[in-house]
C-alpha cells in the first residue's frame, strides 16, 4: 500500500499557495471567461458537477492533481477495489467496493472470497425481502408483516434512512427507524405499531452497540408483555450482524441472521445487507439498482483520468478550500426534500472518517483535516440561515444537488425550486457591490448619503466557493451513484491528508465513561472514579430522579 506523503512538505505545497495570494476573485475569474462552465464542468454516472464557481483556475487544478499524483492516489484507488489494507490501526482491509462488485468478479481477502460472500448474502437478502413482502414471511399469529422497524444508530441508521426516505412511499411494509437511546423515541413509535405485525432488524455488526441493544432489549420486552411466546419472537426479529452466539442468546437462531464483515465499515454499508430496509420497503429490485448506480461510479472513479474524475476533484477543490483558501465549514444544500437526510448522512461519512489529528503512522497531522460539515433542504435554509451565508463573516464552501428530474408531476414547483438554487449560487459567488447598490438606490430618488448608508446595509460580499451537483433524477441508481461519489470523495481526501478514513477511535471513550458513568447513576457506586463535577452531576440527578 501507498502511504500518502505529508502534503505540506511538498513544493506543490507552496505553489498553492502562491496561487491563492493572485488569484482574483470568484466574480472577476466569471467574467472573465464565457467558457468558464464548460472548462469546470465534469460528467459523472448520473450526474455532472459544475465546479465553476469554485475559485480556482487551471493551473491551480493542474497542481492539485499533481498533489494527488505525488500521494499515490493513482495506484490507491485501484488498490480500494482489491484485496488491502487501508485501515492500518486495526489491519483491516477496505472493500465497501465489493459490496457491489459485478457477479462473477473475485476479490479475495484473507483467504475468502469477498464478492462471492456477498453474492450469497444478497441471495438471502433477496428471499427474505421477498418472503416479508409477499406475506410468506408471517407473525406469531399468522398474520402478513405491515412495519418494519430498524434498530441500529450510526452507519446502520443514516443510509438506510436517507435511501428510504428519498424513494418516497413504500411499496411493502411501512419502514421506521429507531436509532436514539432517548426512550421518547421508542415511547412514540411502539403504540403505533401491532406487535402481531411488525418486523424489527436488529442492525448491529457487533450485536453489542450499547443504543441499539437497549432498544431491541425494550423491544423484546414490548413483545412479550403484548403475548408474543419467547419461542415465537423469532417471526418478529432479524438481525444483520456477525455475532452468532450473541443472537442466539437474544433468541434468534442462524437463519435469522445477514452477514457483515469486518472490511465494511459502518459509515460505507448502505450497499451492504444493512440496505434490508431498502428492500423491505421498495424491493429488492430496488436495491439492486441503487448497488448498479454506485458501482457505476465506482467504475468511474478507478478508471477516469484524475483531472477529469468527478470524486477526485469533489476532494481536491473541497481540500484546496479548506487548506488553501481558509473556508471553515462546508454547507451541503440539497435543493431537494427526498435529500432532506443527506446532510445528517455525510456528516457522518465525512466527519466520522476524517476528523483525525494523526497521521497512519502515528504522527501528528500538520494541516487541518476533515471537514465541518451541515446544511439542510432548500428553499427551508433560505428563510433560515443563509443570511449569515450573504453578509456574515465566517468563510465557507457549499454544495448545491439539485435533480433535473424530480419525480413529480409539479412542474412549477420544480422550476422555482431551480431558480432559487442557480440565483442563490450566483450571488454566493458574485455578491452585489455597495457603488451598484447606491447607485440603483440614488436612480430611484434617494439622496446620495442617504443610498450611501443604504448601500452598506444591502452589500453583500460574495466570492463564497459552490460546486453544483445536477443529478439525472432521484431513482435509485442516482441515488447509489451520488453516495458512491462522496465516499470516493473522503477516500481522496485521507489519502493526501496521509490519514486512516476508516477507523473511529474518537467515539470510543465517551462509550467507556457513559457505561461507568450509567452504572453510577443507577447504584451511586464508582463515581468517585470520575472528576468532581461530574460526580456532582451524578449526586444531582440521583436527587433529583429519585435514586437515591
Amino acid at each position: 500500500m501507498t502511504t500518502a506523503l505529508d502534503p505540506t512538505t511538498s513544493p506543490l505545497w507552496s505553489s498553492l499557495h502562491e496561487h491563492a495570494r493572485r488569484l482574483p476573485s470568484l466574480a472577476q475569474l466569471l467574467d472573465a471567461d464565457d467558457r468558464r462552465h464548460e472548462t469546470f464542468r465534469v460528467a459523472a454516472p448520473r450526474m455532472q458537477l459544475d465546479l465553476s464557481r469554485q475559485r480556482w483556475n487551471a493551473d491551480v487544478q493542474r497542481d492539485l492533481v499533481a498533489l494527488a499524483e505525488a500521494a499515490g492516489l493513482d495506484a490507491a484507488r485501484r488498490q480500494l477495489f482489491t484485496a488491502n489494507r487501508f485501515n492500518v490501526s486495526e489491519d483491516r482491509a477496505v472493500l465497501h467496493t465489493a459490496l457491489r462488485a459485478a457477479a462473477g468478479d473475485r476479490i479475495v481477502v484473507d483467504g475468502m472470497d469477498a464478492v462471492a460472500a456477498v453474492q450469497d448474502a444478497l441471495a438471502r437478502m433477496r428471499e427474505l425481502s421477498d418472503a416479508v413482502r409477499t406475506g410468506t414471511w408471517r407473525g406469531a399469529t399468522g398474520r402478513a408483516i405491515r412495519d418494519v422497524v430498524n434498530i441500529g444508530i450510526g452507519g446502520s441508521f443514516l443510509g438506510p434512512a436517507l435511501v428510504c426516505d428519498a424513494l418516497g412511499p413504500t411499496s411493502g411494509p411501512q419502514v421506521h427507524f429507531l436509532a436514539n437511546i432517548d426512550g421518547e423515541e421508542a415511547t412514540r413509535l411502539l403504540p403505533r405499531l401491532d406487535p402481531t405485525r411488525t418486523l424489527f432488524i436488529i442492525a448491529s455488526k457487533s450485536f453489542g452497540t450499547l443504543e441499539t441493544q437497549v432498544n431491541a432489549r425494550t423491544v423484546r420486552a414490548w413483545l412479550l408483555e403484548r403475548g408474543i411466546a419467547t419461542p415465537d419472537l423469532r417471526r418478529h426479529f432479524v438481525a444483520i450482524s456477525t455475532n452468532v452466539p450473541a443472537a442466539a442468546d437474544f433468541g434468534l437462531p442462524e437463519d435469522n441472521l445477514l452477514p457483515l464483515w469486518d472490511w465494511v465499515g459502518g459509515r460505507y454499508s448502505v450497499t451492504s445487507t444493512i440496505g434490508l430496509p431498502i428492500a423491505l420497503g421498495h424491493g429488492f429490485r430496488a436495491f439492486e439498482r441503487l448497488l448498479a448506480g454506485a458501482r457505476a461510479m465506482d467504475e468511474h472513479f478507478r478508471d477516469a483520468q484524475l483531472a477529469a474524475n468527478g470524486p477526485v476533484l469533489l476532494a481536491l477543490v473541497e481540500l484546496w478550500n479548506q487548506n488553501i483558501l481558509g473556508t471553515e465549514s462546508h454547507a451541503v444544500l440539497p435543493y431537494a426534500r427526498a435529500l432532506d437526510l443527506l446532510p445528517d448522512y455525510l456528516q457522518q461519512l465525512e466527519m466520522e472518517s476524517n476528523g483525525k489529528g494523526v497521521r497512519s503512522d502515528g504522527a501528528p497531522v500538520t494541516t487541518r483535516t476533515g471537514t465541518v460539515l451541515w446544511g439542510n433542504v432548500g428553499t427551508n435554509g433560505q428563510h433560515a440561515y443563509h443570511q449569515l451565508l450573504h453578509q456574515g463573516t465566517a468563510p465557507f464552501s457549499a454544495e448545491f444537488i439539485l435533480p433535473l428530474h424530480p419525480g413529480h408531476a409539479l412542474a412549477e414547483h420544480h422550476r422555482w425550486l431551480a431558480a432559487h438554487c442557480f440565483a442563490q449560487a450566483e450571488v454566493f459567488a458574485r455578491g452585489r457591490d455597495r457603488t451598484s447598490i447606491q447607485a440603483e438606490l440614488e436612480a430611484r430618488g434617494m439622496t446620495a448619503a442617504a443610498a450611501r448608508t443604504a448601500a452598506a446595509h444591502r452589500a453583500m460580499p460574495g466570492n463564497h466557493p459552490s460546486t453544483l451537483i445536477l443529478l439525472d433524477d432521484l431513482a435509485p441508481e442516482s441515488l447509489g451513484a451520488l453516495i458512491a461519489l462522496h465516499e470516493h470523495k473522503v477516500f481522496v481526501q485521507g489519502m493526501i491528508w496521509g490519514i486512516n478514513s476508516f477507523d473511529q477511535w474518537g467515539v470510543e471513550l465517551g462509550k467507556v465513561l457513559g457505561t461507568t458513568i450509567h452504572d453510577a447513576l443507577a447504584s451511586g457506586d464508582d463515581a468517585a472514579i470520575h472528576d468532581a463535577t461530574t460526580r456532582d452531576l451524578i449526586a444531582l440527578f440521583r436527587a433529583r430522579t429519585g435514586s437515591n
